[in-house]
């Protein structure tokens, strides 16, 4: 196979009349890899812990380290590699990740892995703000939108299925086994990429919204407050959910019911696909309702173990395409400035990460895990208080 190293212009690439499928999986698995690298560490945390001679609560830093580099990284490595090709940027973030994913395996230093887990959050930084845009210059004229689809379901397909699969992987070779799968897979993905992704030119900074510019238009900080509580809200349980799961005396099904997790969220993705469009009012209003009602019930019946497998899977139900449905709103609101706002939504998004494993770790080791439940409600409420309240501009009846 000949791999082309030329730019290609984007009315060539769209002249095709058709989505070109193997170009947007090559986006989809960078989304993907990417959010799975982030999340590895939650279903490991003990191994991990113990390889590093550190407690359930420092370990969990791993994932709260990644996303605020990620969070901190997304606005200002986007524009600093705005003028170079896409591809380029693409290979340089996704080899980051492959490469900080072995030195994670091989590392037995806390200060050391969380070093490198800082500098694979850049990576991923850089690539998250860059599909959407890539997406939208592959695809024909009318196809734009379902190309984005496309190319940003990776993100939650891997926040759903990036626990449990790192948690399926260490049963047949321990923790570091994962993290080299994972390094393996975005290695052939970067492979994919060069043999089918076109080199588009990159774009010259001048002539975008300012941040501060955008940040004023009508609903988006309500949109921003939304997302913030309702990740913060996520990652609080999700990111210790295997000792909470072993505190309630379910350690050893934690694999299982993490796959009721990923398998909701996954069709979760499907349902909310469909309907977004005309309904992501409803949808948003839903989703952060019965996400709360999942977090209630894990905190009052956690006793029943069929009660948990309920709302956990519930919860995948809820939280499997949050992100779409945020970042639709976004875009709703913004109008021509939405590719900023997506940007700000990705650092909010990555921060929000990082705040929620953050508050969770402080809140093991001060007041015990069944606090996790009731300050993850606590934010939901303040999630749902605004998604409700936001029906003029942040979340309207009829976008």
């Amino acid at each position: 196979m000949t791999v082309t190293t030329t730019t290609a212009s984007p009315a060539a690439v769209r002249g095709r009349g058709r989505l070109p499928g193997k170009a947007l999986l090559g986006l989809f698995l960078s989304g993907f890899l990417g959010i799975v690298t982030e999340c590895l560490p939650a279903g490991l945390l003990p191994e991990i812990g113990r390889t590093l001679n550190t407690s359930v609560s420092l370990t969990g830093q791993t994932v709260t380290v990644y996303a605020l580099a990620t969070a901190i990284g997304a606005i200002p490595l986007s524009r600093a590699t705005a003028r170079w090709p896409r591809r380029h940027v693409l290979l340089l973030a996704v080899g980051t990740v492959a490469v900080a994913n072995v030195l994670t395996a091989i590392s037995s230093d806390y200060a050391l892995t969380l070093a490198v887990r800082f500098v694979a959050g850049l990576g991923t930084g850089l690539i998250w703000p860059l599909l959407g845009g890539y997406a939208a210059r592959l695809a024909p004229e009318g196809q734009q939108g379902r190309a984005i689809s496309i190319a940003l379901a990776g993100v939650p397909v891997g926040l759903a299925l990036g626990i449990p699969l790192g948690t399926w992987l260490s049963g047949f070779g321990g923790w570091q086994l994962a993290f080299y799968i994972s390094a393996a897979l975005t290695a052939l993905t970067m492979a994919w990429m060069l043999a089918t992704l076109p080199n588009l030119d990159g774009q010259p900074v001048e002539g975008r919204f300012e941040v501060s510019q955008v940040l004023v238009i009508p609903g988006l900080r309500t949109i921003l407050f939304a997302l913030a509580a309702y990740m913060i809200a996520h990652n609080i349980l999700y990111t210790y959910i295997a000792d909470f799961l072993g505190h309630l005396g379910m350690g050893r099904q934690t694999g299982w019911a993490l796959l009721a997790f990923g398998v909701t969220s996954v069709l979760s993705v499907v349902v909310v696909g469909a309907h977004i469009d005309r309904h992501l009012r409803k949808l948003i209003v839903a989703s952060t309702m019965l996400l709360a009602i999942s977090v209630l019930v894990l905190a009052v019946f956690s006793h029943e173990p069929v009660l948990v497998y309920v709302a956990v899977a519930a919860w995948g139900l809820a939280f499997g395409s949050s992100s779409s449905l945020f970042v639709g709103g976004a875009i709703n609101a913004t109008g021509p400035a939405s590719d900023v706002a997506q940007s700000i939504c990705t650092t909010v998004f990555s921060l929000s990460i990082s705040l929620g494993g953050l508050l969770g770790g402080l809140l093991v080791a001060g007041l015990g895990t069944t606090s996790l439940t009731w300050t993850s409600l606590a934010f939901l409420i303040a999630a749902a208080a605004a998604v409700i309240g936001g029906q003029k501009h942040a979340f309207p009846k009829r976008a």
